[in-house]
């Protein structure tokens, strides 16, 4: 029997869910709460729930971001504005035919699981329908994580889910971006460019910058030839010497460098950051340490008068149409999943792009999106629940033996070789 899915979103994730099915002959119905696709990449998207802002470029290379059989257009950039990726989702949905299959202005408010192992999915105009599988493809860039300071600050203060442009920051004002991931790292550096005051990045443990390009080549397509069975001893040596040839040691620009080792932690992708703090045009702070009205004060003992603060702290994971007696991954930041897709206790449960990669989400959630469309159909026989326990169990050591523990690294991936252990798994498929 040719099952029923719902799909929930209309982003990055979930129209190459919904190309998949469509190719594959699947019934599915998708839900979007906003009048357009493409989820985050939509500026001032009005679903209330993209993060993206003007300015925004994005920080993997085309060629690795594109889903595999629709490249982008060859007259792009290396690095595409967010316009330009709308223009390239508007395109890719015209091109194979499915935009019929998504409801716009509709958004899910309750997805319940039945006794049957089938799912009811009430929507927000009210009604309610019957489905067998149900993909969550919703995003985890939305829900703003905010750190618990000791006082109040009186000034401008916005997460970086809102920061659109740079108007905030004209005149003198001083400016202080809590966090160094991307975003933080690119809003600082925008206002460095918007304003004669002075620009703060606060950060507890600094981060390891990286360029956008090494030898005129963009950054991540190198990382495709870092196969498994290279020791990460030799990969963190082989990309410092790339990094020191490049531009030397980063805390020579007045960039702290963190203590862990390099590919330990998420890296920051900035061509700029460097540049600017060696004029003298982002600073840097330790962790704030108390908000005394319109002043800051720093963990080393520094007050700074501020205007505007911005905090770049991330984002929680979070499904506010489950009950949270049914899933709740807020408060740890995490959600047992294997291969990052499968649901262990409720059948037929699958989340797309929920991942936190080093490279691009979106030819990963096709990947997974193809896996899931051959499991549905009975192609592919998932492992016992003990067996995909310990796979889990397995993965998670790997990634917390590597990376430092924190809420952005619970869903960490390597691009290629998560890519690669996918499609070995759809190649089991039955024919």
């Amino acid at each position: 029997m040719n099952p029923r899915v719902c799909i929930v979103g209309a982003g990055s994730s979930g129209i190459t869910a919904c190309k998949v099915l469509h190719q594959h002959g699947i019934d599915f119905d998708c839900y979007e709460k906003g009048s357009q696709i493409g989820g985050n990449w939509r500026y001032l998207n009005d679903n209330g729930m993209s993060s993206s802002y003007r300015s925004l470029h994005i920080n993997t290379s085309r060629k690795v971001m594109a889903y595999s059989d629709f490249p982008m257009p060859e007259d792009y950039p290396d690095y595409p504005s967010h316009f330009q990726i709308i223009e390239y989702f508007e395109n890719y949905v015209n091109h194979f035919g499915f935009r019929d299959k998504i409801q716009f202005r509709t958004g899910v408010e309750k997805v319940e699981k039945l006794e049957n192992n089938q799912y009811k999915v009430t929507l927000d105009n009210g009604e309610s329908k019957i489905y067998d599988v149900v993909f969550i493809a919703s995003g985890h860039h939305w829900k703003a994580r905010y750190p618990d300071f000791k006082g109040k600050f009186t000034g401008e203060t916005l997460h970086s889910h809102d920061y659109k442009t740079p108007d905030i920051f004209q005149g003198n004002k001083n400016v202080v971006v809590v966090g160094i991931g991307n975003s933080a790292v690119d809003i600082a550096c925008e206002a460095s460019r918007n304003t004669i005051g002075k620009v703060w990045i606060s950060t507890r443990s600094g981060a390891y910058i990286l360029p956008k390009y090494i030898m005129g080549i963009p950054f991540d397509t190198l990382n495709k030839y870092s196969l498994d069975w290279i020791p990460m001893t030799f990969k963190r040596s082989l990309l410092s010497l790339f990094l020191w040839l490049a531009r030397g040691r980063q805390n020579n620009y007045g960039v702290p460098k963190p203590n862990r080792p390099l590919l330990s932690e998420h890296p920051t992708i900035s061509q700029e950051l460097l540049g600017l703090a060696g004029h003298g045009k982002v600073h840097f702070k330790p962790n704030i340490k108390e908000l005394v009205g319109e002043s800051i004060v720093f963990e080393d003992g520094s007050k700074e008068k501020v205007d505007v603060l911005i905090y770049a702290t991330g984002y929680k994971i979070a499904f506010p149409f489950f009950d949270k007696t049914f899933i709740d991954a807020e408060e740890s930041n995490d959600i047992q999943l294997y291969k990052n897709v499968v649901h262990l206790e409720h059948k037929n449960l699958f989340f797309i792009g929920l991942l936190q990669p080093l490279g691009a989400i979106m030819p990963l959630a096709e990947v997974q999106s193809e896996w899931v469309a051959k499991i549905i159909l009975n192609k592919i026989q998932l492992p016992s629940k003990e067996l995909m326990l310990k796979d889990i169990t397995r993965e998670k050591a790997k990634m917390k033996k590597r990376y430092k523990s924190s809420p952005r690294h619970t869903i960490q991936v390597e691009f290629y070789p998560y890519k690669n252990m996918i499609k070995r798994e759809i190649k089991k498929a039955k024919v």
